[in-house]
């Protein structure tokens, strides 16, 4: 069921009641939106606390930041929201608050793209720094922009964040992603190190994404010793050298113990630890499991017979 206009502004007072709940925001801080229609926007107003608002003080605006109904002004920051609507697809809300530990990141300037939390590596990829622009200002939103083909959270330098979402919910919810994975990233380092996950088990996490059925396109991945890992683990180098040991014995005549040896030398020729081990990405081939096992079977099969 399509929600109506007063849904919407139901939704956007629970999205700002949770965030000052939250401690997201103090004061006036922070703006949340929902685009209702083509070519209209309802937002929070400016210079109220996002604890206390009602319904009635939600303003509507259009694509171009003019007011077409309300009491109130609409937020400064409108501009953000407007500019994140008309530059990426499928976002029909947005969100920024100022969360202490995300914005103790964007202060200092770091930003949390490495890959640490399999929610995050899944769920968001990374969340990069937007460069510092002046609140309420274009600068902003021109800072964001080049982000916002592969990003769906952002830091703000020296401000705070932004979300944004199908709908308010998913965008408060990356925004409580993003949080959380600041605060455990920030005590991490407090206790010396951050245990960054391997290139291989990334690959196997954004497997996982793809068998959610979470688009791969656009996907912004994280980094791994200073490069950024994008694509899912193929089938060969989701399975193990055992994993092939047993599906090649089940399609080769015999179990014994000279085939066992014959094919874990042939394996260990080529996978250590696992096929595309060492090869640079130009040099790697995709082949399909089945094509594979039938491609060591003859191979096993062959040095067998030879050595008969």
């Amino acid at each position: 069921m399509e929600k109506t206009e007063s849904m919407h502004r139901n939704d956007i007072i629970d999205i700002c009641k949770r965030v000052h709940a939250n401690g997201w925001v103090a004061a006036n801080d922070g703006n949340v939106s929902i685009k209702i229609g083509p070519d209209t926007v309802l937002c929070t107003p400016t210079g109220q606390s996002k604890g206390y608002l009602t319904t009635d003080q939600l303003i509507k605006v259009d694509m171009d930041g003019n007011k077409i109904e309300g009491s109130l002004e609409p937020s400064s920051e409108i501009k953000m929201h407007l500019d994140v609507y008309k530059n990426k697809t499928g976002v029909n809300a947005v969100v920024h608050a100022h969360p202490p530990y995300a914005t103790g990141f964007a202060v200092a300037g770091v930003a949390l793209d490495q890959c640490i939390m399999p929610e995050i590596v899944i769920g968001l990829g990374s969340i990069p720094i937007a460069k510092f622009g002046t609140p309420s200002t274009m600068e902003i939103p021109e800072n964001i922009r080049p982000y916002l083909k592969e990003y769906c959270v952002f830091l703000l330098e020296n401000h705070g964040a932004l979300s944004v979402g199908s709908d308010v919910f998913q965008a408060y919810y990356r925004m409580e992603s993003l949080e959380l994975f600041a605060k455990i990233n920030l005590v991490a380092r407090l206790l010396g190190n951050v245990n960054v996950l391997s290139e291989d088990n990334v690959k196997k996490l954004i497997k996982v994404r793809q068998d959610f059925g979470m688009p791969l396109e656009n996907y912004p991945g994280c980094r791994v010793d200073g490069r950024f890992i994008k694509e899912p683990a193929t089938v060969v180098e989701a399975l193990s050298t055992k994993d092939l040991i047993n599906e090649v014995k089940a399609s080769t005549t015999g179990k014994s113990e000279e085939t066992d040896r014959t094919l874990k030398t042939t394996l260990d020729r080529n996978q250590s630890p696992n096929i595309s081990q060492g090869l640079s990405r130009a040099d790697k081939i995709e082949i399909s499991i089945k094509n594979l096992i039938e491609l060591i079977t003859i191979v096993v099969n062959n040095v067998l017979k030879a050595g008969k």
